[in-house]
């Protein structure tokens, strides 16, 4: 290992991502980080004034980039997501399944239509995106898929139950994806952050979100940029003997 090699590891130059829920929080962070390592970054978003401007903004880093208004929940509009991909840049190496529906309600007083809705962006969307980007992603000499889950999956989750249930499903789907497709090349994992300042942890009463930040060893929330690295190890050949593994990013809050 020397200085150049090491640097190559994290290079993600020539290779296509697509980041879902990739204009603001969380995904917007990875995409700039993806472009700043290279990559052309694909962002989905369901506003499509947002995918425009996220677009702009990644081609003034000097990127690579195209939005495309896309949602989880619409599996029309995940073939479009893809089928834009391939149009625009030939190829697709790293799909990060980022987008959220933060729904919450009691145990007890669920609605048949919000579980519905959380199902669908939470889990169906990501799998059958993954489902609907399985051929490109088998001609990639570097395919990675990164889940977006959460540490919510790994505690007790009142309220928020619909949620944290969700992206427990998507770890399982992580397990098994990585073991099913291991045979075409392609690694599996996920990324569970902690409590970090997006807007949809600022949507909570201001003393949910205190408790969230006392909560972690740390105490504190994390800034989306903390998410970067973490999701470049996962995406990147940093991480190319890694797959079926869930990396929590959490300031401490699970093993607290």
């Amino acid at each position: 290992m020397d200085a150049e090699r090491l640097r190559s590891l994290f290079d993600l130059s020539g290779r296509v991502a697509i980041v879902t829920g990739g204009t603001r929080g969380i995904g917007r962070a990875m995409a700039e980080g993806f472009v700043a390592a290279g990559a052309s970054v694909v962002v989905a978003s369901r506003k499509p004034e947002a995918c425009t401007e996220t677009e702009a903004h990644l081609k003034a880093m000097g990127g690579s980039a195209l939005g495309v208004p896309t949602h989880l929940g619409d599996l029309d509009s995940l073939d479009n997501l893809v089928t834009r991909t391939i149009d625009t840049f030939g190829r697709l190496d790293i799909l990060v399944n980022n987008a959220a529906n933060p729904l919450a309600q009691p145990l007890g007083s669920l609605t048949p239509e919000a579980f519905a809705k959380s199902q669908e962006v939470n889990v169906r969307g990501p799998v059958f995106l993954v489902q609907r980007a399985l051929d490109h992603l088998t001609e990639s000499p570097c395919a990675s898929v990164v889940n977006v889950i959460s540490a919510g999956a790994f505690m007790f989750s009142p309220y928020v139950s619909m949620y944290a249930a969700s992206k427990a499903s998507m770890m399982a789907y992580t397990r098994s994806m990585a073991a099913e497709f291991a045979s075409r090349g392609i690694r599996v994992n996920a990324l569970a952050p902690g409590t970090v300042d997006t807007d949809m942890v600022r949507n909570n009463p201001p003393e949910f979100q205190t408790a969230m930040e006392q909560a972690a060893l740390q105490q504190r929330m994390a800034d989306p940029d903390e998410m970067v690295g973490p999701a470049l190890f996962l995406a990147s050949d940093a991480s190319s003997f890694v797959t079926g593994q869930v990396l929590i990013a959490d300031g401490g809050l699970v093993p607290r």
